[in-house]
């Protein structure tokens, strides 16, 4: 199997990468692999699935049918 050496990271990215691979409960080796696995690795999304979860929510959502004024009024809540 091949090595890779990563050379002159930047600070903030390692950083990032370290917690990443701390949440995730993986060694920073795992870690970005799996962000380079995820970033090059096509994945198709599965239409009926994401339907199926849209009407779903839909369902759940439906008896509580929320207004323009008040999904503004949410959004402009606490801003100056």
């Amino acid at each position: 199997m091949p090595t890779l050496t990563l050379k002159n990271i930047p600070d903030d990215l390692y950083a990032r990468l370290k917690d990443a691979a701390k949440t995730h409960h993986r060694s920073m080796n795992s870690e970005i692999l799996y962000c380079v696995e995820r970033t090059l690795t096509p994945h198709k999304i599965d239409v009926s699935e994401q339907l199926a979860t849209a009407r779903a929510l839909r369902a759940k959502t439906a008896a509580h049918p929320i207004t323009d004024d008040e999904v503004n009024a949410a959004i402009n809540e606490g801003r100056p």
